[in-house]
């Protein structure tokens, strides 16, 4: 009753917010729904030798359309022979970025009829076993990322298109390059300017602190682009090996290209890391708040933190009091408040120094000593198994640990 009292309601708001086309929409629907309900029954009855199930796709949000769904693809490899399967989806709201819903629906079945399907169903007792739960988290905590494919590939006229793409953003052919992104909250408000986005602000970091780091790669010999949907400042360098794309030449289509095809990414972790983790690129991620959050399952990634100073005491909060609290896990800014909690992001020093250890990883040069490898173990050992984390694969940065010793403690 619950239920229906809420459906009912949303409707209303629909209607007042879309106007006479909503309700025209709406009527059909109405008008629709003896056909959905009996398609529903035969879908019960058809159980036994086939279970369709239902998901919504999270694809107003590019990390969730991205993660969750490869997450998805990866555990039904693993479980395809469990039982059989048809597995429909629909989208639950706008769509961030119409190159990757080109590319998903390669590989999925997309169809808005599932959104009613799955909505009437639900008020059907046993509707939980047509519902796709593993659809719901990008927390690869059984390790099936590194065990397996990318599902999504681009098709021969997109690998042309995007290579002269990069021709035009002046990456010669061949030529390796890398994405970075610092997160701000340009594209929250101006995606929703009358929601309070401010919960996020803790995540925040400066543009500013990325460009020592960039010019140093690109003395290695990369490219470097800066990513973003939208963002508050524009880049200031006049390196020609740095290009401002966020600002001069994003599209949707090389949004996914970029990610796909870069040698590693640098940067925060906010949605866009997405990309590279669905195709398997490296990841080399600063200014990761909360800690708990931070991606443990690949070996070919980096990560240095945030560090939490408790204004009260005047010192750092250990490595083991975030991780045996819930500071490892906040995830409002608020909540820092509250606790008299300052969040500090990494300076260009930290973020240079991860992104030289990840470039001579990846070129075979990174030699690693016995004292490094017994802080990785001692930092390792302060996680637990849990819903964000298994098995701890991926490294923190060797020189943030050199100097972060007391942090172990």
């Amino acid at each position: 009753m619950k239920n229906l009292k809420t459906l009912l309601n949303n409707q209303v708001t629909q209607i007042r917010n879309g106007g006479l086309l909503m309700l025209l929409r709406k009527t059909g629907i109405v008008l629709l729904t003896p056909v959905l309900l009996l398609m529903v029954l035969c879908i019960r009855l058809l159980r036994p030798l086939v279970l369709i199930r239902f998901g919504g796709l999270i694809s107003s949000r590019i990390g969730h359309f991205a993660g969750n769904i490869e997450l998805y693809l990866c555990d039904r490899d693993f479980n395809k022979n469990k039982s059989r399967k048809l597995d429909i989806f629909y989208h639950t709201s706008f769509i961030c970025n119409r190159q990757l819903e080109k590319m998903w629906r390669r590989v999925l079945r997309i169809s808005p009829i599932a959104n009613w399907l799955d909505k009437i169903n639900r008020f059907i007792p046993g509707w939980e076993s047509h519902e796709i739960s593993s659809i719901a988290t990008d927390r690869d905590i059984c390790g099936l990322l590194e065990s397996t494919q990318p599902h999504l590939s681009f098709t021969l006229e997109e690998e042309l298109f995007g290579q002269k793409e990069l021709q035009k953003l002046g990456i010669s052919k061949g030529a390796s390059f890398i994405c970075f992104l610092s997160r701000d909250s340009a594209y929250l408000n101006k995606l929703s300017p009358d929601d309070n986005w401010s919960y996020h602000d803790y995540r925040d970091s400066n543009i500013k602190n990325f460009v020592s780091t960039i010019e140093e790669l690109t003395r290695r010999g990369y490219f470097a682009l800066r990513m973003g949907t939208m963002v508050k400042q524009p880049l200031e360098t006049t390196n020609p090996m740095i290009v401002d794309y966020a600002v001069k030449h994003r599209t949707e289509f090389l949004d996914i290209f970029l990610g796909a095809k870069c040698h590693f990414y640098l940067g925060d972790s906010c949605g866009f890391h997405a990309i590279p983790v669905i195709f398997r690129r490296p990841l080399a991620i600063v200014n990761m708040v909360p800690l708990e959050y931070v991606p443990t399952w690949s070996s070919d990634y980096l990560f240095i933190p945030k560090k939490l100073w408790l204004r009260g005491e005047s010192r750092f909060l250990t490595f083991r009091e975030i991780l045996g609290s819930e500071k490892g896990r906040m995830y409002n800014t608020e909540e820092y408040e509250k606790l008299g909690i300052e969040v500090i992001e990494n300076t260009p020093e930290e973020i240079t120094s991860v992104a030289v250890e990840m470039d001579e990883r990846l070129k075979g040069e990174w030699k690693t000593t016995e004292k490094d490898e017994k802080l990785q173990k001692m930092f390792r050992l302060l996680f637990r198994p849990s819903r964000f984390n298994g098995k701890i694969v991926s490294r923190i940065g060797a020189e943030f640990l050199r100097q972060n010793k007391g942090l172990l403690e």
